[in-house]
This record gives C-alpha cells, structure tokens and sequence, in this order.
C-alpha cells in the first residue's frame, strides 16, 4: 500500500495593506507569531511538515519559522499578483519527487523519498483556525492523491483546504488572483467539511477587534 504524505502549506506572502503590515509579521496578543501558530497547527492537526510560503518581508518571515521542526520555506517571486501565485509557488514547490522534512537546516534521513501526496493549504491571517480543524478536515477528506476537502464554516468554504496531487496541475493553471483555486474547487466539487464549532474561519483583514 502506498505511503500517505502529507504537508502543510502556509500561504504567508501577502504585503498586509489593509493591516498596515506584513500579515507573516504580526503577533497574537501572547508575543506568537501568527505564522508560527499557522505551522503548529499544521502539524498538530496531522501533516508530515510544512512548507512556508513567503513573500514580502520574505527574510523576516523566514526567521520567526527557521527553528521550528519540520518547516521550510519557499519564496513566491510573483506573490504581489495576490494568493493564486502564492498557492502556485507552493504547490510547484512540492510536486519534485521527494520533499524532505527539514528542522532547521538539516534534513531528516528518515523522510527522504516520500513524495507528498496531499497538501493541506492554510492561510496565515486565520488565527483562530487550529489544529482540530486541520484534523478533522483530513480525517473526512482523506490524504490521497485523489484528495479535495475544504472546511467549512456555517456552510461558508474556508481554509484549510486539502489539495491531492492528482489536482496540482489544474489548480496551479487555474488559480487566479486573490480566489486562489475557489473556482476549480467548486466546479470540481470539494467535499465541505462543517468546523463552525471548532473555528470562526474569518481572516483578519484589519487592525483592531
């Protein structure tokens, strides 16, 4: 039976300019970084490790998620043109025949040769969405090649949204500007997977409560 794979993908490139600031750099009101709490929440909900998406503030970014395990990162050269080429970035970035699962800089013998098979896309400005809503995702949509779940909250889609890696091709040609792959998601038809007693779902676009 084949090995089941999955990784994590943060979409942390934006420019924030509606926040005022990088979304990648902003802080929960404990100090953490809300792209590090997007990783843990990755990891706890089930991925194998995850691939940080950066953009703006690329270097900043990179140093709040260069300790911890299981992280790297992948710059997005076009991540001005909005979430499609961010989600496009990451997506490339897995599709190589084997992605190791790196803790800091040194590579993990063990994960060598495993070749993702489900990507589980997160968005940084989610900050109440935890792992229990990662987890259930995957549980009801499975972690295939042939995987397409999203969650949903009060039947509105949101993230995470899990991608098999039979759909990279056509949601990376898809994709466009800030709808990402909403489009082919629905056309295709994403099992909705109901976290509204788990999580708000609701991106931060703004300063303040």
């Amino acid at each position: 039976m084949a090995t089941v794979h999955t990784r994590g993908l943060l979409l942390a490139a934006g420019a924030g300019r509606r926040m005022g600031t990088p979304k990648g750099l902003l802080r929960m009101p404990d100090g953490s970084p809300w792209v590090e709490r997007g990783v843990r929440a990755l990891l706890a909900g089930g991925c194998a490790g995850v691939t940080v998406v950066v953009g703006a503030a690329a270097a900043e970014v990179s140093t709040l998620v260069r300790d911890l395990p299981g992280t790297d990162t992948v710059f997005a050269a076009h991540w001005a043109d909005g979430l499609a080429a961010s989600l496009a970035a990451g997506l490339t970035s897995l599709a190589d025949p084997i992605v190791p699962v790196v803790t800091g800089s040194m590579s993990l013998p063990e994960q060598l040769g495993q070749p993702v098979t489900a990507a589980v896309v997160l968005l940084v400005d989610l900050p109440d969405v935890g792992p229990d809503v990662v987890a259930r995702v995957l549980a009801a949509g499975g972690a295939g090649p042939t995987a397409l779940a999203r969650a949903a909250y009060g039947n509105r889609p949101g993230h995470p949204v899990v991608i098999g890696r039979e759909h990279w091709a056509p949601v990376i040609a898809e994709a466009d500007g800030d709808t990402g792959a909403r489009a082919y998601l629905g056309r295709v038809g994403a099992l909705l997977v109901e976290c509204g007693d788990l999580a708000t779902g609701r991106d931060l676009d703004r300063p303040g409560p």
